[in-house]
């Protein structure tokens, strides 16, 4: 059941619900924080739209199939990318999590029972048209938990993705992914490589397991295991997304097997050395074996004694 527009901003008091949950069934810390079920299937997360200066209501379940009462604390969030493309929150919240209010911020609720805790976003007069992404954040009993909200502000949108800082070390090809607009993006990822001799890289177009929310950079690795042993390449990263967002990125690398060359190198020189010594000892004159004794002269006369 998706929020429901509404004028008004007065809120009831959280409800509790019993569960029909036997006190083994789960442990005591074993709480969760849901959207509350507005009919036969669960939601997954809050899903809402409206124009600017709409007032949406919804309900959001704490449930604690435990055997001791819980106290849990409620708050808004603003929703982030992690820097490798995972899902995060902000600790402070300047957009979706401020616009959040719950009939009840701190909530205690008994043993395997559920409450449910109505709240409202109010979208500012001036909200930017797209996605807002946030959650809702629940603390407890040294942990939190928390419950996306999707909202999205009706108006022109834009999809606009660029990749950056494209580079090849190491066995594996880096980049960098920015959403310049104004929709969450999920990105596809295709990868070419052309050697001296031809193609050496083709990776088909492929989903990547990444959210990327409106203004956030997210840096991603693509392995590539095996590249030439010895080339000089040229690497293309091609990304694209829904709404007609696309760009592309390359770079130049040069694959030499250092160690081979280093044994080549060294083989040389030696080689080179001992050349040079061979050279020098041809190059000296012999010596006899009475090279540097005293000598005397003999005339010879023919006279015989």
């Amino acid at each position: 059941m998706p929020f429901v527009p509404s004028a008004a901003r007065v809120l009831c008091l959280a409800a509790v619900v019993l569960l029909a949950v036997a006190p083994t069934a789960a442990a005591d810390g074993g709480w969760s924080v849901v959207p509350s079920a507005g009919g036969r299937d669960a939601r997954p997360y809050f899903y809402a739209e409206g124009t600017p200066g709409t007032v949406l209501r919804d309900t959001v379940s704490v449930l604690n199939p435990g055997g001791k009462p819980l106290t849990v604390r409620l708050r808004g969030a603003d929703a982030d990318n992690t820097r490798n493309g995972g899902f995060s929150v902000r600790t402070r919240a300047t957009d979706t999590g401020a616009w959040i209010t719950f009939a009840e911020r701190t909530v205690r609720i008994p043993a395997r029972t559920r409450a449910d805790v109505p709240f409202t976003v109010s979208v500012p007069a001036g909200a930017t048209p797209g996605d807002h992404p946030g959650a809702i954040v629940a603390s407890a009993t040294g942990r939190t938990s928390a419950v996306r909200v999707q909202l999205r502000v009706a108006g022109p949108t834009l999809a606009a993705l660029t990749v950056e800082h494209v580079r090849v070390t190491g066995g594996r090809i880096s980049y960098e992914l920015v959403n310049r607009g104004t929709t969450v993006l999920t990105p596809r990822l295709a990868v070419r490589a052309e050697g001296l001799f031809g193609e050496v890289l083709d990776r088909a177009p492929r989903t990547l397991p990444v959210e990327l929310l409106p203004g956030r950079r997210v840096k991603l690795t693509e392995p590539w295991p095996h590249p030439p042993a010895i080339d000089s390449v040229d690497v293309e990263v091609t990304v694209t997304a829904a709404g007609g967002a696309h760009d592309e990125a390359g770079a130049s690398a040069r694959f030499v097997p250092w160690g081979t060359v280093a044994g080549t190198a060294i083989g040389l020189a030696m080689c080179a050395a001992g050349g040079h010594w061979f050279v020098r000892r041809r190059g000296r004159p012999r010596e006899t074996p009475d090279a540097g004794q005293p000598r005397t002269e003999v005339e010879l006369t023919g006279a015989v004694t």
